[in-house]
């Protein structure tokens, strides 16, 4: 069994040191290990995943330590140097929570990869304030379940919702052109946890219709951002963005199609970022060590 080590602390001299230290009094292996130390907000942040030495006789004999032993000894560690961390098994699949309203590709898209296991996660549920995607839930065996919202209702409907995150032990909500604005409440109990495709190239063309506002604006790209959700709307910290070319002659329906697939594509990719631990927020940013 291998792990996956994701801490940020204060950056100061040592880190490191304590780090593979540990590792070595529990005779483990450094596998793959990515660190930054930021300049501006002077903290330090890695992720490490390791397993048990095996490159001797006598250590593969040895019975690797387990999750919890590993826990309890890292802790005093991440203490003394202030330390945010989290520590799972490498093969941890996290389990997500997918919201979408009328526009599918998205939605279609990260039950496509999933099923083929390009994105290691689990969705043991699928949400949605229009009934339109039941069908193409069941064909994936998925349970999807109907939560029309209006004014009235929001608040009960995101009650709900809450109580579906505890119920099926979710770690993550991905809003696949779920088009409605969630409130603080909803945004502050999942904070760091809640992902968005935005179907413009953030910062610009912020709100509803921004293909519609790009075409206004006569542009030669377009594109999609994933961020992390806050309760301010579209300002959340970025995990990926991307972009594609596109000429004066398309209208804005054309203009819509183009971004589809990069709309799909960004947050497919943030997705995957997510599940592999690779995403550490920093502050109004992320680091991402893809």
């Amino acid at each position: 069994m291998s792990f996956i080590l994701t801490l940020s602390c204060p950056d100061r001299p040592g880190i490191v040191s304590a780090v593979t230290g540990f590792l070595v009094s529990h005779n483990l292996n450094i596998i793959d290990s990515s660190q930054y130390g930021d300049p501006t907000s002077h903290r330090f942040f890695m992720r490490m995943h390791f397993g048990a030495d095996t490159t001797t006789a006598s250590s593969s004999d040895a019975t690797p330590p387990s999750l919890e032993t590993l826990r309890e000894a890292f802790t005093p560690i991440a203490t003394t140097h202030s330390m945010t961390f989290s520590l799972l098994p490498a093969a941890h699949k996290p389990r997500v929570l997918i919201m979408v309203s009328k526009i599918g590709h998205c939605l279609n898209d990260l039950l496509f990869r999933q099923s083929t296991g390009q994105l290691a996660i689990e969705i043991p549920l699928i949400v949605s304030n229009h009934p339109d995607f039941e069908t193409l839930a069941a064909t994936y065996k998925i349970p999807f379940m109907h939560l029309p919202v209006s004014a009235d209702t929001k608040q009960a409907q995101e009650s709900r919702i809450l109580e579906l995150i505890k119920e099926y032990d979710i770690e993550l909500v991905v809003l696949a052109r779920y088009m409605q604005v969630l409130s603080p409440t909803l945004c502050e109990a999942m904070s760091g946890k809640i992902i968005n495709i935005h179907h413009s190239f953030l910062p610009s063309f912020k709100g509803a219709k921004p293909y519609h506002q790009a075409y206004d604006r006569g542009v030669k790209l377009v594109g999609a951002t994933a961020h992390f959700v806050t309760s301010d709307l579209d300002e959340g910290p970025i995990i990926e963005q991307n972009v594609v070319r596109v000429g004066h002659a398309l209208s804005p329906k054309e203009l819509t199609h183009a971004g589809s697939n990069v709309e799909s594509n960004v947050l497919a990719a943030a997705v995957k970022y997510f599940a592999e631990r690779r995403v550490l927020l920093n502050g109004h940013k992320t680091v991402v060590f893809n």
